[in-house]
């Protein structure tokens, strides 16, 4: 087994590209550790901010994810300012087959894999952008997202006022916090709309599976058909 691990600041963005798949766990403590039981390297470095204006993560000489971004602003901003290493550079996680990230609670992540993304218990942003599968629980604010298989979203809040999630399968979609959305889904069942509250933000679901729609708000059909697809309220805690 091959660890690395390096010093993180408070809401540290950080990247994480995988050839495979990869579970990345919220911790307390300043560490961002990560291990791997592949012979197919593993990286850990600082880099500052204005270096990523790309992202680019590949496998051998197929390009996964090739995408431009702005750094995410953080959350909650830090009392310690810039003195605390995290504003102004990010921590780029490289490891070419599966592996296991643990990551201070408070970090914002852009995570890119070949396969699967596990990511769960964190209170920053997450970005997440998998070949498969993408299951997001316990995370404050779900960013941009895709999967060419199957996404599951348990989030509390969003970034944007109109949003599009896509997956190539299924797709199981929770925003603790969304209670005024127009919700448009399209899958393998055909397309409805619905709406929630005074419908003020845009939410488009698209798949090529069944989009499971998880609300405790009242969701109102929408004209011409009045259809609604599958919703269902969350979970007990």
């Amino acid at each position: 087994m091959t660890q690395r691990s390096i010093l993180a600041g408070k809401n540290q963005t950080i990247i994480i590209k995988t050839g495979l798949s990869v579970v990345v766990r919220g911790v307390d403590g300043g560490l961002v550790t990560a291990t791997t039981e592949h012979k197919w390297g593993l990286k850990v470095e600082r880099h500052n901010a204005a270096e990523f204006a790309r992202a680019r993560a590949a496998v051998g000489e197929y390009v996964l994810f090739d995408l431009r971004f702005k750094k995410p602003s953080p959350l909650r901003p830090s009392p310690v300012g810039r003195g605390d290493g995290g504003e102004g550079e990010v921590i780029e996680v490289q490891m070419g087959g599966s592996g296991e990230v643990f990551v201070p609670f408070e970090s914002n992540l852009k995570i890119y894999a070949g396969k699967d993304i596990d990511v769960q218990g964190i209170r920053g942003q997450v970005d997440a952008y998998a070949g498969f599968k993408v299951n997001m629980q316990n995370v404050y604010c779900l960013g941009n997202a895709s999967a060419g298989w199957t996404m599951n979203l348990d989030c509390e809040t969003m970034i944007g006022k109109e949003v599009t999630f896509g997956a190539g399968s299924d797709l199981r979609f929770h925003v603790a916090d969304l209670t005024s959305a127009r919700l448009r889904v399209k899958d393998i069942g055909g397309y409805w709309e619905a709406r929630i509250g005074d419908g003020e933000k845009s939410v488009y679901l698209k798949c090529g599976g069944d989009v499971t729609f998880v609300t405790d708000q009242k969701v109102e059909p929408l004209p011409p058909n009045y259809i609604l697809g599958r919703i269902e309220k969350p979970s007990a805690a």
